[in-house]
């Protein structure tokens, strides 16, 4: 018998070991990628941080320099500002908005696809497209929404042609993407099991007992993974500022926002040292944000934690 399980055990080796060599070949083209693309570049950038380059003449070595102009850099101090306004009011109001539109379109209405389709739509759409449609509407000469605002005796502001209202106007655009979050809600949604309900039902629990102590709970995990990835987005917003502004981040600054004013850096003022000791900076702040949201991240129920 021992024989006969060791000569069983060999081909079901050699077949592992075959699979795990395709594996990898099939998985080379990311591997290479990875390394090439994504790390060959960390690794220059960090280099860079400690350099002045010009682009032209050859890097020079300058030690902590970089990190020191930063903390002495009124314009750095002013983007940082900018990027953490816009995630502080546009994360919450887009994980709000996305569980509403979830809650909406978990329902069984007969268009209830085409809801669906309709609201995800704007997350896949191009974000360049997207900023020359808010472009247009923000105008506040012949924009959509000061044309309507006009219509019920309301004066529209001047939006991204104001210092006031230019970072409320971000965050409104912002809920154009909803429907990205939605679906992973939606997800998280249909995963609850009905028995919970059911049981809540015949325990006489209102509409808002069986959200609070059910549905909140049981998607927190969800809502947990994308108030991560939102916040992550929020301080790497970029393109939507960038075709807005015309890249300048004006008026006066008041977009200015943490990944345009790096780019500015480098590819505007040609400072790629600087502009690579700003990435790092941005890295270091993501890193602590998010290891703050796992270090309390006790609110997070699990479906065996709760039925323990």
């Amino acid at each position: 018998m021992e024989g006969t399980s060791q000569k069983l055990k060999k081909p079901l080796m050699k077949m592992s070991t075959h699979e795990a060599i395709w594996g990898y070949v099939f998985l080379s083209p990311w591997i290479l990628g990875m390394i090439f693309f994504i790390g060959g570049p960390i690794i220059a950038s960090l280099i860079l941080a400690f350099c002045r380059w010009d682009l032209i003449t050859p890097p020079e070595f300058i030690g902590l320099d970089n990190f020191i102009k930063i903390v002495g850099d009124p314009k750095f101090w002013k983007s940082l500002y900018n990027t953490f306004y816009y995630t502080i009011f546009a994360v919450p109001i887009g994980i709000v908005g996305s569980i509403i539109v979830a809650l909406l379109m978990n329902q069984k209405w007969k268009s209830v696809r085409l809801l669906r389709t309709i609201y995800y739509l704007p997350s896949v759409t191009a974000g360049v497209a997207s900023a020359i449609i808010w472009m247009w509407l923000f105008n506040p000469d012949f924009g959509l929404i000061n044309y309507f605002m006009g219509k019920i005796g309301i004066k529209g502001p001047l939006w991204l042609a104001s210092e006031e209202w230019s970072k409320p106007a971000l965050i409104i655009m912002s809920l154009w993407g909803v429907g990205g979050n939605m679906i992973i809600y939606l997800a998280g949604l249909q995963g609850i099991s009905r028995q919970l309900y059911e049981a809540a039902e015949i325990d006489g629990a209102s509409i808002w007992e069986k959200f609070w102590n059910i549905t909140l709970p049981m998607l927190s995990p969800v809502i947990f993974f994308n108030l991560i990835m939102s916040i992550v987005w929020s301080f790497q917003i970029f393109t939507q500022v960038y075709v807005m502004t015309q890249g300048q981040g004006g008026p006066a600054d008041s977009t200015l926002v943490l990944v345009l004013y790096i780019y500015q850096k480098a590819f505007k003022f040609h400072q790629m040292g600087y502009a690579s000791a700003l990435a790092w900076v941005l890295f270091v702040i993501i890193l602590i944000a998010t290891l703050i949201q796992f270090r309390f991240s006790k609110w997070v129920y699990y479906e065996g934690e709760l039925k323990k």
